[in-house]
């Protein structure tokens, strides 16, 4: 490591070598970072020339999302979609994401699809969303503007509002993707009172428990994001997911590689301290 120093020593100076020490800029956190950057343009520029890239399994969740459009088509009532209460999140575009694929297939089946939105922010986005996916079917007469409603954006005057017209509108099927809090159990219990088949997800970590609970089918943390980018086919979505993995393995077999190394110096008594100063490296 002392190697490493000096050599930065002799790039930067003695002045900036502090300088650099001080910012607490790490130098492996940096060449992490640059290595990271790079993998993820690398696989976003193969997808957009149509070359191989890897390809993100399907989640069995997303399976459940075909039997709620087919259930609700044969039993002629609507399907519910709640892309969270949040405003533009990262669980909010996930939701929206998954949203467009779910109004293509209600569109394709002849189906009805209601969509319910507490942040004034992503209504518009969510109208917008649902009329491109009946577009894109064939189905743009069907679409109906009264459908994607603006319930209101108090938290649990939304809960209470979607709970009534789920019941109301006998709801055959619920998706609820996105960013929640505790209304959650609020939609997922009222669903499951009047029988509807449910599949949720959540960025949301304390919100989980609740929709296994609740919900036929539940995505777990980030597989949310690996099923927008799986659904939408969408090249800069799907490098994000398989850089992160990547990024992902390296560091357990980083941690792998330390457990073992301190084991083995435990026992021979000999100095073992290369991972731990590889990261700690400024």
């Amino acid at each position: 490591m002392q190697a490493v120093k000096d050599l930065l020593a002799s790039i930067l100076g003695q002045s900036g070598l502090r300088i650099f020490t001080n910012m607490n800029l790490g130098f492996t956190s940096l060449a992490f970072f640059i290595i990271y950057i790079g993998s993820l343009l690398y696989i976003i520029n193969r997808g957009r020339k149509g070359l191989k890239i890897p390809k993100i399994r399907r989640i069995a969740g997303l399976d459940a999302i075909d039997e709620v459009v087919g259930r609700a088509t044969e039993m002629g009532r609507p399907i519910a979609f709640v892309p969270g209460i949040s405003g533009f999140t990262a669980g909010t575009f996930a939701g929206l994401g998954i949203m467009g694929h779910v109004a293509k297939l209600v569109a394709q089946f002849d189906a009805r699809l209601i969509v319910f939105n507490c942040e004034p922010n992503v209504f518009p986005v969510s109208q917008s969303v649902v009329r491109q996916a009946y577009t894109e079917a064939g189905k743009g007469d069907a679409y109906r503007e009264e459908d994607v409603r603006f319930i209101t954006d108090s938290q649990f005057g939304f809960a209470s509002g979607v709970a009534g017209l789920l019941i109301r509108e006998s709801i055959a099927g619920q998706v609820l993707f996105g960013s929640f809090y505790a209304e959650s159990i609020i939609f997922a219990e009222t669903g499951n009172t009047i029988g509807a088949i449910q599949v949720a997800g959540t960025d949301m970590v304390a919100q989980i428990p609740f929709f296994v609970s609740s919900c036929d089918y539940t995505l777990l943390g980030e597989e949310i994001f690996a099923a927008n980018a799986y659904l939408t086919h969408d090249v800069v979505k799907t490098g994000t997911i398989v850089v992160q993995d990547w990024g992902k393995q390296f560091l357990f077999g980083l941690i792998a590689l330390g457990i073992i190394s301190a084991t083995v110096a435990s026992f021979t008594g000999a100095p073992s301290h290369f991972i731990r100063d590889l990261l700690q490296l400024y």
